[in-house]
């Protein structure tokens, strides 16, 4: 019997280490790791696809929580159904369904129901969030690159005579880490014409 882990997170910002760190401290012969939602189906998911393929029957597939396998009720519950006629097990090592399971149960199936109604939730606050920002005046999305200071200057230098091109060496701004780059031509462009139109 192998231990064969499954990491998953949402998003390429998120992190997968402690998934792994779990996985390896539990005994897993080999890690699959995908970086997608877990709405979506088997098919749609190659880490998922791709442990699944490689597991044979007495194997167990192991997650850190029930919601790593998926936040789909309909769909969780039928790769279940399939694990278990395969004679696959299934190892959660944390959460409400925490144990060895080669069957379904009433735990299990209801982790699973948590796990999706909690995606729910976070797309229900996300939705509301953005919202209220919205009301109050402030966008999501990353800082504009061109603050005032630079426009100001990028159109005293188009006023010498400067391309767009030529001007883009000129401005500079600080990322978040500290790094120095110039804008893009495009920010540069779209700066220089918002400016046109007040």
């Amino acid at each position: 019997m192998a231990l064969v882990g499954l990491v998953r997170v949402s998003t390429d910002k998120q992190e997968t280490a402690r998934q792994h760190d779990a996985l390896t401290e539990a005994g897993c012969v080999k890690t699959f790791e995908e970086k997608i939602s877990g709405k979506l189906t088997v098919a749609e998911r190659p880490g998922l696809s791709a442990a699944l393929a490689y597991m044979r029957e007495g194997d167990m597939l192991t997650v850190q929580e029930v919601d790593r396998l998926g936040r789909n009720l309909l769909e969780g519950l039928l790769m279940l159904t399939d694990l278990f006629e395969r004679g696959v097990a299934v190892k959660v090592l944390d959460g409400i369904a925490k144990g060895e399971h080669t069957e379904r149960s009433l735990i299990l199936d209801l982790a699973f129901a948590l796990a999706e109604d909690r995606r729910r939730d976070i797309v229900k606050k996300t939705k509301n969030g953005l919202e209220t920002a919205r009301k109050s005046g402030r966008v999501g999305g990353r800082r504009p690159v061109m603050t005032g200071a630079l426009t100001a200057q990028a159109v005293a230098l188009r006023d010498k005579g400067f391309t767009i091109r030529q001007i883009q060496p000129h401005l500079t701004y600080k990322t978040g880490s500290g790094d120095t780059r110039n804008p893009s031509v495009g920010a540069i462009s779209q700066a220089l014409q918002a400016h046109d139109d007040e």
